[in-house]
């Protein structure tokens, strides 16, 4: 049943709006690129990645510890440039969200992990400014989901109940964090599903 009461839509980035800009694929094809330990690199990006993205550490802390632990034929700048190559956009969902952002009707904030670098490049690189009224990254507030808190503190910058509140993520486990918290929660599987979802809500707000 739809709830007219909806005041907030949440979103995850990394699986929704764009890929997951540093996921294994991109790792592997980082390891091929430059001929790297993949086995190695994936032990210690596992060991440390969670620390960048709560925003302990740096980039250049992340990457000294993965890739630079070792001498290299290649420079920082060089891994950078392919790091932050990597993020895409997936199909049809930005464009869209972008323009239906302007009529909605719905403040959109995003709940998302991310390491700073990472995130700021992605919100500047795919205008993220024109989906998102806020960003609460997972760099900036020192928890990652599925930390029960990061979804009461963005609750709480937007001064809603559970219940005003819808929420995407692609990934089942956190989406079902949120729907513990009573967020009315959905498993995002592919843009026109998640696009039926939200109009049938703007129509029943309207």
């Amino acid at each position: 049943m739809k709830d007219s009461r909806i005041k907030v839509l949440f979103f995850d980035i990394g699986g929704v709006l764009l890929n997951n800009g540093w996921g294994h694929q991109s790792r592997q094809e980082a390891a091929k690129l430059f001929d790297l330990n993949y086995e190695e690199m994936d032990v210690l990006h596992n060991f440390i990645f969670n620390v960048y993205e709560i925003g302990k550490i740096t980039l250049d802390d992340y990457l000294n510890t993965v890739i630079f632990n070792h001498p290299r034929s290649f420079t920082k700048q060089d891994f950078k440039d392919f790091l932050f190559a990597q993020s895409v956009a997936l199909p049809d969902f930005l464009p869209w969200l972008k323009e239906w952002k302007r009529t909605c009707g719905f403040r959109v904030i995003s709940i998302n992990n991310e390491g700073r670098e990472i995130n700021n490049y992605r919100i500047q690189k795919f205008g993220l400014h024109d989906c998102f009224d806020a960003f609460i990254s997972s760099c900036e507030v020192g928890m990652r989901k599925p930390d029960p808190g990061i979804f009461h503190l963005a609750m709480g910058i937007a001064q809603v109940s559970p219940e005003e509140c819808l929420y995407f993520d692609d990934r089942l486990m956190l989406m079902q964090a949120a729907q513990k918290l009573g967020i009315h929660s959905f498993h995002h599987q592919d843009f026109l599903s998640t696009k039926k979802i939200l109009e049938a809500h703007q129509a029943q707000t309207g």
